[in-house]
C-alpha cells in the first residue's frame, strides 16, 4: 500500500515585480513636464504678443488722434479762409462805412467837447472828464487814420481787380475776329449740312454756330468791303474814323469777353481736324469737275488746255464760296499789315485780294484757291491781337 506521505518541495524565489501603476504614472508624469514647459512657452510667447499688440494699438490711437487734431486743423484752417474771404469781400464797402462813422462820432465828440468847455466856465470837476474826452478823440482820430490807410488799400485792391478784369474782356478788333470765325464756323457747318459731311455731328454744330452768326455770308462780305474802303480812304489821305464798321460788327458778338474767342478757336481746330473744308470743296466742285471731263473726253485736244477749263464756269454756290473767301482773306490780310504782321509779304497779299474783288470767279480761283483759315495759319497770321491797356 502506497505511503501516503506528501512530498516536501523547496520554495522558488519569485522576482520582484514592479507594479504597472507606477510606470504609468512615470510617463505621465514626463508628458505632464512636457506639455507645461510647452504651455509655458506659448504663454510667453503669447504674453510677448500681447504687448506688442498693445503697443501697437497705442500707436495706432496716438496716430488716429493726430490724423482727427489735423483734421481739426485744416477745418480750422478753411473756416478760417472762408471768413478772411467774406472780410475781403467787404473790406471796401465796410471799411469806407467806418470811416464815415468815425467821422461823425469826431465830430459829435468835438461838439461834446465844446459844451463841456462851456460848462466849465460855471461848473468846477470838469477837467478829468475833458481830459478824458481829449483822449478819447485823440484815439478816435488814430483810428480814422488806420480806417482811412484802409479805404486806400481797399481802393488799390479794386483797381488791381478792375485791371485784371479788362484783361479777361476782349478788344473792339478781337470782338470782330470772334465775329467772323463764327460766321466761318456757321457757314462751313452749314454746308456740311447740306452735302452730307459729318451727318452724325452737322446739324447741332450748324445749329449752335448759327445761333451767334444767322447770316454769315453777308457779315463776312461787308468785312472785306469795309477793309477795302479803308485801304482805298488811307491811300488818298481819308483817316476815316473806322468806329461805325467796327460797331456794325461788334454788334453782333453778344458778349465780349475770352471765353468766346476761347471756344471759336476750338471750333476751328475742330472743323480742320475732321477736314470738313476740304469735303465742301470737293462737293461743291464736283458738277463742275464731271462736266470738265465730259468735255475733255469729247475732244482729247482739249485736255489740260487751261482755256478750254474757263468754258466750265463755276456753280452759284461755288462762286459765292470764292467771294466768302476773298472777303475773309481781304480782311485779315488788312488787319496783319496794320499790326506789323508778315511785312513783307502783307502788303503784297492785301493788294492781290482787293484787286479779285468786285470780280466775277472763275474756276482758276476755285481751283487755286487755298482754304483761307490753311492760308492764314500757313503765314502764322490770325489771331492777330491788337494792344491791350
Amino acid at each position: 500500500m502506497p505511503s501516503s506521505k506528501s512530498t516536501l518541495r523547496t520554495p522558488v524565489a519569485i522576482p520582484a515585480i514592479e507594479p504597472p501603476a507606477i510606470k504609468t504614472r512615470d510617463k505621465r508624469f514626463n508628458a505632464d513636464v512636457g506639455q507645461l514647459k510647452k504651455d509655458n512657452g506659448d504663454q510667453r510667447e503669447a504674453s510677448a504678443l500681447r504687448d506688442e499688440l498693445d503697443m501697437l494699438q497705442e500707436e495706432n490711437e496716438g496716430i488716429l488722434d493726430k490724423l482727427r487734431h489735423a483734421e481739426e486743423r485744416r477745418e480750422e484752417a478753411e473756416a478760417r479762409a472762408r471768413e478772411l474771404e467774406k472780410q475781403v469781400a467787404a473790406l471796401g464797402e465796410g471799411v469806407s462805412l467806418e470811416a464815415k462813422l468815425l467821422s461823425r462820432k469826431e465830430a459829435a465828440l468835438r461838439q461834446r467837447e465844446a459844451a463841456l468847455k462851456a460848462a466849465k466856465q460855471t461848473k468846477d470837476g470838469r477837467d478829468e472828464e475833458i481830459a478824458s474826452l481829449r483822449s478819447e478823440l485823440e484815439n478816435i482820430k488814430d483810428e480814422t487814420v488806420t480806417a482811412v490807410e484802409q479805404l486806400r488799400e481797399a481802393e488799390s485792391e479794386a483797381k488791381a481787380l478792375r485791371t485784371m478784369t479788362q484783361r479777361m474782356i476782349l478788344t473792339q478788333e478781337e470782338m470782330e475776329e470772334v465775329v467772323l470765325k463764327r460766321c466761318w464756323l456757321a457757314r462751313y457747318w452749314s454746308l456740311a449740312v447740306q452735302h452730307g459731311i459729318c451727318a452724325d455731328i452737322a446739324v447741332p454744330k450748324h445749329e449752335h454756330w448759327s445761333a451767334f452768326a444767322p447770316l454769315p455770308f453777308e457779315v463776312v462780305i461787308s468785312a472785306g468791303q469795309k477793309a477795302k474802303e479803308e485801304v482805298r480812304d488811307k491811300a488818298v489821305g481819308n483817316n476815316s474814323d473806322r468806329s461805325k464798321s467796327a460797331r456794325d460788327l461788334s454788334d453782333l458778338t453778344g458778349e465780349g469777353n475770352i471765353e468766346s474767342m476761347l471756344s471759336v478757336e476750338m471750333g476751328l481746330r475742330e472743323l480742320a481736324s475732321l477736314k470738313v473744308e476740304d469735303a465742301v470743296v470737293l462737293a461743291l466742285g464736283q458738277h463742275r469737275r464731271a462736266m470738265l471731263v465730259t468735255f475733255c473726253l469729247s475732244d482729247l485736244r482739249t485736255l489740260g488746255d487751261p482755256k478750254y477749263s474757263e468754258a466750265v464756269g463755276l456753280s452759284e454756290a461755288e462762286a459765292e464760296d470764292v467771294l466768302f473767301k476773298e472777303a475773309w482773306l481781304t480782311y485779315f490780310w488788312r488787319r496783319a499789315k496794320a499790326h506789323g504782321v508778315e511785312e513783307d509779304i502783307a502788303e503784297e497779299r492785301l493788294q492781290v485780294w482787293i484787286s479779285r474783288s468786285g470780280k466775277t470767279p472763275t474756276s482758276h480761283d476755285a481751283v487755286d484757291g487755298i482754304p483761307a483759315s490753311l492760308f492764314l495759319h500757313s503765314y502764322n497770321i490770325g489771331p492777330i491781337r491788337g494792344k491791350r491797356p
